[in-house]
């Protein structure tokens, strides 16, 4: 086992301040700002703190952590309730059907229509992972890990969950959808308005967006061939969403126009497989005394702050308990009696 998952602290800025520099922009939830970053941690260290199960305003972030050198690899984000501070929009595309008989024909219109529709909700968001790691599958550890977390604390969470990637952007950062529609209101260019928001929030949009529908019609070609597309980089995050039972329902980000992706927080594949289990026994070579495998698994362990992820392997014991390696189990701080969570590669 040489990476793991683990919460973030405060003490972890400098690590994260150099992955947001490398995400090119667009990743308002990784800012590449020393105090927007530092916000996010205190706000992180509070939400680990707190007693309470009930879903607030939370911000957990998770990174990933090489065991033996320390090396932080990558992070993910899990809110416990969006449009708490202020309203989480979006754009809803909807279409119109307009006939006409003396013309023999119908229109169909498609519109974006700003809501506040997932205001309450969950999500998952603030992925990333080094350049240099993503094969081998740590990009699916990080991933998953987020809904071991929320498994783990399942009442901390809504009953939706959302996540948005980043849509499509330039050779140099700007987003053909932002300049054909949020520019002529804002008087900002797309990086300018992404770094705007991710420091600030969002309530400027509340402000000086028209809130009547536009037609897509009127836009530009390049603007209208990104709506609900995600970023190159992003393709790869967008089939984990799907193969962890998202879906895509024609709402896309108000800046870049990326897709808005939605799921019911208990059909997620890993938190409706995923099981907890007592550790009844550790073996230092397999198969267990009773015959049973090790196979391997994607496990987590301990609660909110001391919450830790990883690939390892377990072998079923019977309903509730596993037999873990000894090796693995040690080098994580488990023992007999100890819980897990555990769920299928």
């Amino acid at each position: 086992m040489s990476w793991r998952v683990r919460p973030a602290t405060g003490a972890d800025l400098p690590a994260l301040l150099d992955l947001a520099r490398l995400t090119g922009g667009g990743f308002t939830n990784l800012p590449a700002d020393a105090d927007a970053l530092a916000a996010r941690l205190a706000l992180s260290d509070a939400s680990f703190a707190r007693a309470e199960d009930a879903p607030d305003d939370e911000l957990y972030i998770l990174l990933l952590e090489q065991t033996l050198t320390g090396r932080i690899g990558g992070c993910g984000m899990v809110f416990s309730r969006i449009g708490a501070r202020w309203p989480f929009y979006s754009y809803k595309i909807g279409v119109l059907s307009q006939t006409s008989a003396h013309l023999g024909r119908t229109f169909a219109l498609p519109f974006l229509n700003l809501v506040t529709d997932h205001d309450g909700a969950s999500e998952v968001g603030g992925l990333f992972l080094h350049p240099d790691l993503r094969t081998g599958g740590l990009g699916k550890l990080l991933a998953r890990s987020r809904y071991l977390f929320v498994a783990q604390h399942r009442a901390r969470f809504a009953d939706t969950m959302l996540a948005e990637l980043r849509g499509v952007l330039d050779d140099d950062g700007h987003s053909p959808f932002w300049d054909a529609l949020g520019a002529k209101f804002f008087g900002m260019s797309f990086p300018e308005a992404d770094a705007f928001n991710a420091v600030h929030g969002s309530q400027f949009i509340a402000d000086l967006m028209p809130k009547h529908p536009v037609y897509t019609a009127l836009l530009p070609d390049a603007a209208r061939a990104v709506i609900g597309q995600p970023h190159a980089s992003g393709r790869g995050a967008l089939a984990m969403l799907q193969a962890e039972g998202f879906h895509y329902d024609n709402y896309v980000d108000i800046f870049d126009g990326g897709p808005t992706v939605t799921a019911r927080t208990d059909q997620l594949r890993t938190v409706r497989e995923s099981r907890s289990a007592g550790v009844t026994r550790l073996c230092t070579t397999g198969p267990t005394p009773q015959g049973n495998a090790f196979t391997p698994a994607r496990l987590a362990a301990g609660r909110l702050g001391e919450f830790r992820a990883w690939i390892g392997h377990r072998a079923i014991e019977g309903e509730g308990n596993v037999a873990l390696p000894a090796r693995e189990a040690l080098s994580l701080g488990l023992g007999i009696g100890d819980a897990v969570r555990h769920v299928a590669i």
